[in-house]
């Protein structure tokens, strides 16, 4: 004759509603935090703040050319200046998504954690 455990329903679904599920949620919040900060490569975008946009760099004239030296200078310092006012926004927009991931996975987490209740308190006040 096999022996067969008898596992209780409730306690099965109050370990997975409490325990399992909840840190099930926790890591896919955890992977949208990281997701959202390598999209936006932070620490590249703070090493690299002050490089030419996409790299348009002019090249020095190879003759002393006062005019050329001046309008090469002032073209590769604006190159700069769009790089950093770019990088800048993209460094709010990936705060801002990261924002909003973090508080995104608060809510979610609390929800989750009080669904059960919210259900019984709608039967009970149903009745």
């Amino acid at each position: 004759m096999q022996i067969s455990e008898e596992k209780n329903i409730f306690v099965e679904w109050f370990l997975w509603q409490f325990y399992e599920a909840p840190k099930f949620l926790l890591e896919v919040w955890k992977n949208y935090l990281l997701f959202a900060s390598n999209f936006f490569s932070f620490p590249l975008l703070v090493k690299t703040f002050f490089s030419p946009w996409r790299r348009y760099n002019w090249v020095y004239p190879k003759r002393f050319d006062v005019v050329e030296f001046f309008n090469t200078l002032i073209s590769n310092i604006f190159s700069r200046f769009i790089g950093a006012v770019i990088r800048v926004v993209l460094i709010i927009m990936g705060l801002a998504l990261q924002l909003f991931v973090f508080f995104a996975g608060i809510i979610i987490f609390i929800f989750w954690i009080l669904v059960p209740f919210i259900i019984l308190a709608g039967i009970f006040y149903a009745f």
